[in-house]
């Protein structure tokens, strides 16, 4: 158990990059870059062990797939493709057009979205990131996804359809990421590239990024967790497990004014660990990535939370709505008892698509608006012209440039 500055101390050096895999995957983007779609052959082979006939999945296998998964489940991917589909065109920016100076908004022409595969595809992941594209209206969505020797996860090319995606290709990893941002004989380069990853995946987008559009550049996720006396021990126990079960290096912090609390729920989570089908990696994740805080008052809790600036923040406390206006450092709030976090992992609406390893500090979660972009539209009529035209020559002359001067005052001639 820690306390804040106990704790503050503990973490003080994270997220540090990993130089031997940077020089891993600046190996791979140099490859597939010149060898195009022969290096994202031999390394599937390589890395997932996947000799593959073909890159592309076809969308004939995509409708089919939607139509051989359960009846609940697709149901459940139906249900989840339209919260999110309502929640982005609530939020959607557009034109603001006024007589003379306004914003034009624009959907980006192509993007791609990587969706990890593995022993825990992320079948959310296609809608959290899909359809904020499709609601954008962005032309053409490409997903890469990794290999698997059993054929692409069914319910993953059922998501895809249903979210309408336009191209699947089975590749993952780095090699993924670059074949995205730089385009080979069969995936075409896109103009921006979402959706979480391993770590190998995250160095990929941090080496493309300005080249082409990336999202974030996602780390282990977490979640924090704020409780009280009255906080119910088996909720909070099930969401640090859930939140453990990722990965071995998902993080999870529990903050507590009372000590007697933070034992009750520690005491829950051993009881109730070694019944879940991923017990080695919650255990591991637990044992190395959670924190378990004891702070001195409600202020001294707020600060500790907007220190640690959590990718999902759950409030689960008697007065939870009253943390709402002062936690500014967060990727989502979760407010009460029930809005846990897996709600927002699957259906609720908001992307899980959230920064992560301190990154809510100055970003945001993933949503419709980042797939689109504006220009400035600058349509000044003569009067307005005359008004800004003196202030714009002096300008120009205190920097030098006179032909920019010039511009402005041959108008001005003119107009005497």
């Amino acid at each position: 158990m820690y306390t804040f500055d106990s704790f503050k101390e503990v973490t003080a050096s994270t997220n540090k990059t990993d130089w031997d895999k940077l020089k891993q995957v600046m190996t791979i983007i140099q490859s597939v870059q010149e060898n195009k779609d022969q290096a994202l052959y031999d390394y599937s082979e390589t890395f997932d062990n996947v000799k593959l006939d073909t890159l592309e999945v076809m969308q004939t296998e995509l409708e089919s797939a939607y139509h051989a998964i359960e009846d609940e489940l697709r149901t459940s991917l139906e249900l989840a493709y339209q919260n999110i589909w309502d929640y982005q065109q609530s939020i959607k920016i557009s034109d603001g057009k006024t007589s003379e100076l306004y914003q034009k908004v624009h959907p980006l022409n192509r993007v791609g979205v990587y969706v990890p595969g593995g022993t825990a595809p992320l079948v959310s992941t296609v809608l959290m990131t899909a359809v904020l594209a499709k609601v954008a209206g962005v032309n053409e969505i490409i997903v890469t996804t990794p290999p698997q020797k059993s054929g692409v996860n069914q319910a993953i090319l059922a998501a895809c359809h249903i979210a309408k995606v336009d191209r699947v290709f089975q590749v993952g990893g780095a090699q993924a990421i670059a074949a995205l941002a730089y385009g080979t004989e069969s995936i075409p380069a896109v103009d921006k590239i979402a959706g979480p990853g391993n770590q190998y995946v995250a160095l990929a987008k941090k080496m493309v990024y300005g080249d082409v559009g990336i999202d974030s550049i996602a780390g282990p996720s977490e979640i924090v967790v704020v409780a009280d006396e009255d906080t119910r021990a088996e909720f909070v126990a099930y969401d640090l497990l859930a939140q453990a079960e990722h990965d071995v290096l998902a993080r999870t912090f529990l903050i507590s004014e009372s000590k007697e609390k933070l034992e009750e729920i520690q005491q829950k989570v051993d009881d109730l660990v070694d019944d879940q089908p991923r017990t080695a990696i919650i255990k591991t994740s637990l044992r190395d990535h959670h924190y378990s805080i004891l702070t001195a008052d409600k202020e001294e809790t707020i600060d500790c939370v907007n220190t640690i600036a959590g990718e999902h923040v759950s409030i689960q406390t008697k007065d939870a709505s009253s943390y709402i206006d002062r936690i500014n450092t967060a990727g989502a709030l979760f407010i009460g008892d029930y809005s846990p976090e897996a709600i927002g992992d699957y259906v609720a609406g908001p992307s899980h698509v959230l920064p992560t390893g301190g990154t809510a500090r100055f970003s945001s979660g993933l949503t419709v608006n980042d797939f689109l972009r504006t220009n400035s539209i600058i349509a000044l009529k003569e009067e307005s012209f005359k008004h800004m035209a003196p202030s714009g020559m002096r300008l120009a002359l205190e920097e030098s440039l006179q032909a920019h001067h010039d511009s402005l005052a041959c108008r001005m001639e003119e107009n005497k």
